[in-house]
């Protein structure tokens, strides 16, 4: 703790003698994780250490005005403290219930304002507390300072241009990781959430939830090793525009960030700490986000969708032209039915385009058909919807198209996280958990604890996912990026990938192509893709036509589950390689996949599952292993998969489940399936 308390005594120094300064400490429930908070000349600085080590140092402030009066010092009144420790529900999600345990502590601010800190064994996170009366944030002071120059793992916005700075505030949330020291980055670029600091075997994923009603965070880097945040101001004036003028373009924004009242509240700031296994199943996202408003939660089915658009819709083998009309969605639903897929979704094309109106339907399309079609074989259809067209008429659409039966939306093109937007995800989850539909958001920010308040938004994208095949540059490096999100990305909460490629690049095939999309990497990188990432509402993205040449392997895709009952991560690194296992009842499924580099990984199996497995007694593991047998399904790359990505070996046979070894080729993936006899 040397070099913490010497950074505290500088500080102190510094402010001038008439500065009021007081000293809060907090730690995590196992004592491990330590912040130690410092009011300094009006503002906060909370200095993070684990186990004496000091990770970094942040300074939190705020600028905010209420009538005519403008605030910027933070000077603390009283304090609070209190103790949690209990179980929560988790619906729909990587573990059927979660252990919220933390310490926290209340700082009561002279100006309306509290500041809550919560400190648990796996991170640090606070909140601002809005308690006065009605105002306005000019500016959230977010400083993450780390002290060296730490190598980061962040994603640009893409949209840029040096002569608009406002340009990246409207972005999609999908890129590629830039992983360099901070000295190196771009500090003109921002960077969106989650992102990594890697401090050796340490890592620092940064992220926030209950993010509702208020802007996003970004951060940018500084020629002083900092992370500095930033938020989009208040759209002032708008206009409707964008794809298919189904988004609402920003024209002149306000000089501030967010409009407040006590109905409103601030996002939690979280620094998730640990390995990068444990980042990986960090649970802070979910864990602090609001409680749920559904109480019946009976509804919502979580499950696999057969998808048209990624493969263009390009079916073959029929009597009818394919395309965007009921007998190519006869053909979808058909094929969803026959493999127990519980959804179809008709994707943008449905509605006419560029009238962003949910109530034209183009004529080739009887929908109410088609719903009573699917119906009748026990499939859902869920229905693709552009921002603006929801929007401007939301209850009217969701009532309509419930009534109808239709099962939910895919939402998409927000491109946005001003409070504006914030704000309409959680209208648009309220409103469609009020007329029982699931929701997907596309063209979306991560996710921040909204799919606890509502468990009936099952998905957000805010992922480079396999979409961007279809018209990827040569150089894009997805397998290192495949390898990077479950330990960044993934610890905000669950992703649509939208994984299933059937035909499969090696490095020197891959080409992209619109109407016949192919993935990088092997087939069983693409399999192990539904077990590595979580994903509630998950895509078979390839054409029926395809699946239905292997049809062994398509019944075992459309039996994976999408929810479970637990998950653990086995082993990994960021950007090489990691390897999952989630139960699902007495079945495990595990799936490793790999970066360009091939691998042979090595799973001791009774120490990493059956101590727990089918409710086991932790202390009876050499009896377990000795006497229970099990049956195991293993997809793994086949001989020739570094040359044809789509080669593949698949074996079933009996085990005692000892230690079992998988070889990856380049670009590969395995799965197995462990199931007690």
């Amino acid at each position: 703790m040397k070099r913490l308390a010497l950074l505290l005594l500088g500080l102190m120094l510094a402010v001038t003698a008439g500065a009021q300064k007081r000293f809060y400490k907090l730690s995590s429930p196992d004592g491990r994780l330590m912040a130690e908070i410092t009011t300094l000349d009006g503002g906060l600085y909370c200095c993070t250490a684990l186990n004496d080590t000091l990770l970094a140092r942040t300074l939190i402030g705020l600028d905010y005005t209420q009538g005519d009066k403008e605030y910027h010092n933070l000077s603390v009144r009283k304090t609070s403290r209190r103790s949690i420790n209990e179980t929560i529900a988790s619906p729909f999600c990587r573990q059927t219930s979660m252990r919220d345990q933390y310490n926290e502590l209340t700082l009561h601010l002279k100006e309306g304002l509290s500041v809550i800190f919560r400190a648990y064994n796996e991170g640090l996170a606070y909140r601002f507390v809005w308690e006065g009366k009605p105002g306005r944030v000019v500016k959230e002071i977010v400083n993450h300072d780390f002290i060296d120059d730490r190598t980061v793992s962040a994603p640009y916005v893409i949209s840029f241009d040096s002569t608009r700075h406002d340009i990246q505030y409207s972005t999609s949330f999908e890129n590629h990781y830039t992983t360099k020291p901070f000295s190196q980055l771009d500090q003109r670029r921002l960077c969106f959430l989650p992102l990594m600091v890697h401090c050796g075997d340490v890592k620092l994923c940064l992220t926030e939830s209950s993010l509702c009603d208020y802007p996003g965070l970004y951060l940018h880097s500084t020629n002083a090793g900092e992370l500095v945040g930033e938020h989009a101001p208040l759209p002032r004036r708008v206009e409707q525009g964008g794809h298919n003028n189904l988004q609402l373009i920003v024209k002149e924004r306000d000089d501030y960030i967010a409009e407040m009242d006590k109905s409103k509240h601030f996002p939690w700031r979280i620094m998730m700490v640990g390995t990068a296994t444990e980042i990986a199943l960090n649970n802070m996202s979910y864990l602090l986000g609001e409680p749920s408003r559904v109480d019946d939660v009976s509804w919502i089915k979580p499950g696999k969708v057969a998808w048209d658009w990624w493969n263009n819709w390009n079916i073959g083998g029929v009597d009818f032209v394919a395309g965007i009309n009921n007998d190519t969605y006869k053909h979808y639903i058909d094929f969803a039915s026959r493999y127990g897929i519980e959804y179809v979704i008709l994707d943008e094309g449905w509605a006419v385009n560029g009238k962003a109106d949910l109530f034209q339907v183009v004529p080739e399309i009887d929908l109410p058909m088609l719903v009573n079609y699917a119906k009748e074989r026990n499939v859902g259809i869920i229905l693709w919807a552009g921002y603006y067209a929801f929007d401007r008429d939301m209850e009217h659409v969701c009532k309509h198209y419930s009534k109808m039966g239709v099962k939910g939306f895919k939402v998409d093109f927000m491109d946005r996280d001003d409070q504006i937007v914030t704000d309409f995800y959680r209208r648009t989850a309220e409103m469609c958990a009020k007329y029982h539909l699931v929701v997907d958001f596309h063209g979306a920010f991560k996710p921040a604890g909204l799919n606890r308040t509502y468990p009936n938004v099952l998905n957000f994208e805010g992922v480079f996912g396999l979409e961007q095949m279809r018209w990827a540059k040569l150089e894009w490096d997805q397998m290192r990026y495949d390898c990077e999100i479950p330990f960044i990305r993934q610890a905000a909460g669950p992703m649509d990938y939208t994984q299933g490629a059937m035909l499969n690049g090696c490095r020197n095939s891959f080409r992209p192509c619109w109407n016949e999309p192919m993935s990088q990497g092997t087939r069983c990188h693409q399999l192990a893709l539904y077990i590595v990432l979580e994903s509630p509402l998950n895509m078979l993205c390839d054409s029926p036509t395809n699946y239905e040449r292997e049809p062994d392997y398509t019944r075992f895709v459309a039996s994976l589950p999408t929810v479970w009952d637990e998950t653990r991560v086995l082993q990994g690194e960021v950007g090489e390689y990691i390897v999952t296992a989630r139960r699902k009842g007495d079945t495990w499924y595990i799936g490793g996949i790999t970066n360009w580099t091939p691998r042979d990984i090595e799973i001791d199996c009774v120490n990493a599952l059956m101590r727990q497995c089918v409710n086991a007694d932790a202390d009876n593991t050499d009896t377990l292993s000795q006497s229970r047998n099990y049956t195991i399904e293993l997809y793994s790359d086949g001989a020739n998969a570094h040359r044809r990505g789509s080669d593949y070996h698949y074996e079933t046979f009996n085990s005692e489940l000892l230690t079992l070894n998988c070889h990856l080729a380049p670009g590969g993936g395995f799965v197995m399936k462990v199931s007690r006899q």
